[in-house]
């Protein structure tokens, strides 16, 4: 049911609830100012929940009001309960970008178009409500969540998750059940509890409508613990002699699911027809009377069949009166018998109109059926693709569950259950989908399905499971569909080569080469095109098993090809880990910042969130090494906030390890390096692992503690994995020169002299050329480091050039050559100072100072104080960007974006978005570049 205003007929005085009503008043209060809000009220069925939502409504006077309830009968329907909520204002749907506006519309089945991404129709969804709260300040209620289908409450919560300035507040009502209400669990929540005594005895005086004793009084209060509804049903129910202390109460009094049943038996004392005229509307939308009344006709029940039900208390008075409380429809629908029940759903589907609510009428036509009817599976089957193609991914899976149980045929039972699997993974209800494979495996009986069915199941258990379990799990769906799909063939190898390189180390139940054997026994790409991840898979693979020699020509030929490509798609395991572990291992920077930025915009376009979350993490990597800490980390706060907005919990410090390193921020480095660690350990994730102990190294050489930085770089250079091996390559040199084991230095620059004249890149030789000059003697050492100088120096790589004219610095001081020594160190001491990298900081500075030069400290420019949001928004603005393109770009309203642009405006000391370029090179921002340096539009 949704509504717009007030809702019609009495409501009795709110009693008590001085902290609630205070809450909402203040969520309220903050929506008038401009702001934005959500709150969730949760409690026991009957505490009170959506009388407090009526009082919030009674208070949004001058408000925009739109109210929804969430109802069982729904649930099936995908976006059922969203379409009911912004119906009203639909009118407005091509003032959204067209994307959005495309998305939502197809979710709605308005037009005809790809399945959405499920965020994108969320994103719709949030710009939609705060152009109407631009005109109003806004205020949407939305009671018994827990009924509300899947898309629709991600969508609402993806919506309140992202409020901040835009006059919009969200107020939701969940019972104390937490399935229902786990996608709402990181907004404020505010339990309901009984009433106080005091409070409680006041109620129920209130409808009481004679004598009430007090000894009475008090033994309701005590049993009904203060629940209003409670209250009330006795106050109006008990005869006069049980209220006066004449005769005995019931025992036990009606609360909870006791006060279900005091509703069935108020609707089991009615006649017959009223009861299945509330049947039916219990069973039907709330949005679609004219269904019900057309389905009561074909049951012969006439319109004063309502009379008994409303003078009952059943119904509210009115035309189109529905349910008095939420709890009655729930009772009523639990209360009917499986006869009853489908003698109303056959009455429904024969008044359902199959061309326009095909979903509806399959629904109606299986919870009608006595037994297995292939029919109605058939219809079940066809409205799942119907609900597929609208985005409603958990709709679907119901659909096809339902049809697996209307299924004659053993086979086709198995592979609907199959396809219910496939459908609940898709919409991320991971819990749902082990269930049903174990109905579907055991009959399947094609090579694909099994080898599906596999794949479902390893992909599901990445998420309970250690990773390393997951390569042969992908190799036995690759030998069980043999030579019968080559493309869902490459695409399990894929996801085999994807998970055996995360996990860093020795797989389970198989080896790195059997990987590698399959994918080279694996039939060619039947169409080939650019933005296949064929040569990563290969190239990949080869060098866990072969060695680097046997790979590096096939991963530089994969990653040119990926950049000359004319689109890129990502994969169902996002993409750019697979690219950027590539890139790093041949040291092509410019391939990693091209094709992973180019892979999160194209998961930006799509609204795919959790794939931008993950590409933007790897992104910033690149601003680290290139000394722009700043950007790196407002980087990891945009990914940490889209991870966020999907309900996704996040762990930052996992991913800024090296950031934390960098900029020598020990305490804090170490903390996320032991968290890095007990995650690996449990998941079975050796990069991360890798990661953690890179990090350590980083720490201990600007720290100048070599012995440790030795120790950790030992352990991953031994486990010679790709990417962090030959990463960590430079680092064990330096180390084992300063700790003057010169054998070690010697083995490891024997690596990296093998490997990086082999990928030939200026990141590859300018690490060669450095660690050849730690190494060489005093002849040589010179002229390898003024080279490693060059070759950084020409792609951007800020930090390395930086740690290279350090060590070069260092050793013409100690030489005496005190004056070319200072030119190098000052450079180095500038961009370590800028970038906030204290550790290499002070080494440049105390060597600075050796050569009889004072090194200046950076005094910190007005930019400092803008969050990495308020940073952002700055730079796009500077970009040429409107509010809202930044908007649609940031995932966030128009008016959040003018809220952000104010305060920059207010930190910059400026009025207008055409000065903030000049004032940001003049605050000189923390990462010590300036706009001309920053390249907004590089960041996707």
């Amino acid at each position: 049911m949704a509504w717009r205003g007030l809702r019609t007929g009495a409501v009795r005085p709110l009693v008590g609830r001085s902290a609630e009503r205070e809450v909402i008043g203040q969520l309220l209060d903050a929506v008038r100012d401009g702001l934005g809000g959500a709150l969730v009220l949760v409690g026991e069925a009957g505490i009170g929940k959506t009388r407090l939502l009526d009082h919030a409504a009674a208070l949004a006077a001058g408000m925009e009001l739109t109210r929804l309830v969430g109802v069982e009968a729904e649930q099936p329907l995908g976006y059922g309960a969203l379409h009911r909520l912004l119906r009203p204002y639909l009118h407005r749907v091509d003032r959204l970008p067209t994307r959005q506006r495309d998305a939502l519309n197809a979710a709605f089945g308005l037009a005809d178009a790809a399945p959405p991404d499920r965020h994108l129709v969320a994103l719709a969804a949030l710009s939609l409500l705060s152009d109407v709260a631009s005109e109003q300040p806004m205020l949407c209620l939305v009671d018994d969540v827990h009924w509300l289908d899947r898309e629709s409450a991600e969508t609402l919560a993806f919506v309140a998750r992202r409020l901040h300035a835009d006059s919009l507040g969200l107020v939701f009502a969940a019972r104390d059940d937490p399935g229902g209400r786990t996608l709402f669990e990181a907004m404020p929540h505010l339990r309901v509890d009984g009433l106080p005594a005091a409070d409680a005895r006041h109620l129920l005086a209130l409808a009481v409508p004679g004598h009430l004793d007090t000894a009475v009084a008090d033994r309701i209060v005590a049993g009904t613990g203060g629940n209003p509804l409670a209250l009330i049903e006795l106050g109006a129910n008990l005869g006069a002699e049980q209220l006066a202390g004449v005769a005995p109460v019931p025992e036990p009094l009606p609360v909870g699911r006791l006060l279900e049943e005091h509703f069935r038996q108020s609707v089991a004392a009615l006649p017959p027809g009223t009861r299945t005229l509330l049947q039916l509307m219990a069973a039907a939308p709330t949005d679609d009377m004219a269904v019900v009344w057309q389905a009561a006709g074909v049951l012969g029940l006439p319109a004063r069949a309502t009379t008994a039900a409303v003078d009952a208390g059943i119904l509210n008075h009115g035309a189109g009166g529905g349910f008095r409380h939420p709890l009655i429809r729930s009772a009523v629908y639990a209360a009917a018998s499986g006869d009853d029940r489908r003698r109303v759903h056959a009455a429904l589907a024969a008044a359902s109109d199959p061309a326009r609510v095909p979903d509806r009428r399959a629904w109606h036509r299986a919870e009608a059926a006595l037994g297995p009817d292939d029919s109605a599976a058939a219809d079940l089957d066809a409205a799942s693709d119907w609900a597929r193609s609208r985005g409603g991914y958990s709709a679907q899976a119901l659909f096809l569950s339902r049809a697996a149980e209307l299924t004659t045929d053993p086979a086709r039972r198995a592979e609907r259950y199959l396809a219910a699997a496939e459908a609940h993974q898709a919409s991320g209800d991971h819990a749902a989908v082990q269930p049903l494979l174990d109905l579907a495996v055991p009959a399947l009986d094609r090579p694909a399905a099994r080898a599906r069915a596999l794949r479902v199941r390893a992909s599901v258990e990445l998420f309970n499971i250690r990773i390393d379990r997951v390569p042969a799990m992908m190799l036995d769906a690759v030998a069980e569909l043999g030579d019968a799909d080559p493309w869902t063939t490459r695409e399990l190898l894929y996801e085999a080569v994807h998970a055996a390189v995360i996990a860093g180390g020795p797989i389970y139940r198989t080896t790195s080469a059997a990987v590698s054997r399959a994918v080279t026994a694996a039939p060619p790409e039947p169409d080939d095109q650019a933005w296949s991840p064929t040569g990563l898979i290969e190239g990949l693979s080869l060098r866990s098993a072969s060695g680097y020699r046997s790979s590096v020509t096939v991963l530089r030929a994969a990653l040119a090809r990926l950049r000359s490509a004319p689109e890129l798609r990502n994969m169902a395991s996002p993409f750019s880990a697979m690219v950027s572990i590539a890139a790093t291992e041949v040291w092509d920077i410019e391939a990693y910042v091209e094709i992973v930025g180019r892979l999160a915009a194209v998961d930006r376009g799509n609204g795919a969130l959790y794939g931008l979350s993950l590409s933007l993490s790897d992104l910033a990597y690149t601003e680290i090494w290139n000394g722009r800490p700043a950007a790196a980390e407002a980087l990891y706060a945009e990914a940490d906030d889209y991870a966020t907005a999907i309900g996704l919990t996040t762990h930052g410090d996992l991913r800024r390890a090296l950031l934390y390193a960098w900029t020598g921020r020990e305490g804090e480095t170490r903390a996320a390096v032991a968290m890095m660690e007990a995650v690996a350990g449990t998941y079975g994730l050796g990069l991360l692992r890798q990661l953690a102990l890179h990090a350590l190294c980083v720490l201990e050489l600007g720290g100048g503690r070599y012995d440790e930085a030795l120790r950790h770089a030992l352990t991953v250079c031994r486990e010679d994995a790709p990417s962090q091996g030959n990463q960590v390559l430079p680092l064990l040199i330096e180390a084992a020169v300063r700790t003057g084991d010169r054998r070690t230095a010697t083995r490891a620059l024997g690596r990296l002299e093998e490997r990086a004249l082999l990928a030939g890149t200026p990141w590859a030789l300018g690490l060669l050329a450095r660690c050849r000059a730690l190494v060489a003697e005093d002849a040589e050492a010179e002229k390898w480091y003024a080279e490693s100088v060059d070759l950084l120096g020409r792609v951007p790589l800020a930090a390395e050039q930086a740690r290279s004219r350090l060590l070069f610095g260092e050793w013409l001081r100690r030489r005496r050559r005190r004056a070319e020594a200072r030119t190098h160190l000052r450079a180095a001491h500038e961009l370590f100072e800028a970038g906030g990298a204290a550790l290499f900081a002070e080494r440049a500075r105390t060597e600075l100072l050796a050569t009889g030069e004072t090194a200046r400290r950076r005094v910190p420019g007005t930019s400092l104080d803008l969050t990495p949001q308020e940073r952002q928004v700055a730079l796009l603005a500077v970009s040429g960007l409107t509010n809202a393109e930044i908007a649609s770009r940031l995932f966030i309203t128009t008016s959040t974006v003018e809220f952000h642009l104010n305060k920059v405006f207010r930190k910059l000391g400026i009025t207008s978005r055409r000065k903030i370029a000049a004032a940001l090179d003049q605050g000189a921002l923390a990462d010590g570049s300036t706009t001309s340096g920053a390249n907004p539009a590089r960041v996707p």
